[in-house]
């Protein structure tokens, strides 16, 4: 029998990705089955659920259950836990949305822009998309002045950029933190 204070010696935070760790690369991919699924979807609602409440929502014991989550980890697919912050709680923000497209398409110029996102900690998203631009990327800035600092950062820096359009979120009417893993996943058994 697990109980809590075993449960609470699972870390938290982020998990290296499989093949960060070493001699891990080549192991092969943890097989998914219905309680897996089950188990994530619990985990991305509620992150600190104790194993032995974890374990009987998913009808499991709970040392079976922590076996489970221990996998789960190990094989990448629980990234890490953290908590949602209320941003407008803390103060003003502005969320823009950006659609970026470049110069060249060659892949070192994606790999340019990219890296300039990933260091800007006010880039939250970054999507290659289809269409007629390349990027749609999500900031979330202090407000119009940093966000336009950013974006002629980018520009100064000569990262390929060829055009871009921003949209200024007004309202977000809902934004869901977690996605139904059974509906998409169903029962892969």
């Amino acid at each position: 029998m697990v109980n809590n204070e075993q449960w609470e010696a699972v870390p938290r935070g982020r998990f290296p990705r499989p093949e960060q760790v070493q001699g891990n690369a080549m192991k092969p991919a943890y097989k998914l089955d219905r309680i897996d699924v089950n188990i994530l979807a619990v985990l991305q609602r509620n992150g600190r659920i104790t194993n032995v409440e974890l374990a009987e929502e998913v009808n499991l014991s709970p040392s079976p259950c922590l076996m489970r989550v221990k996998k789960l980890q190990q094989a990448g697919y629980i990234l890490g836990y953290s908590a949602q912050i209320d941003l407008a709680r803390l103060g003003s923000t502005m969320t823009v949305f950006t659609e970026f497209t470049l110069k060249n398409h060659r892949q070192i110029d994606f790999a340019r822009f990219q890296e300039a996102l990933e260091k800007i900690d006010a880039c939250v998203e970054c999507h290659l998309v289809s269409g007629g631009y390349d990027y749609l990327v999500k900031f979330v800035t202090g407000g119009i002045d940093d966000y336009q600092s950013i974006v002629e950062g980018l520009i100064d820096r000569g990262v390929g950029i060829d055009k871009y359009f921003s949209f200024v979120v007004l309202k977000t009417p809902f934004s869901r933190q977690h996605i139904d893993l059974i509906r998409l996943f169903g029962d892969p058994d």
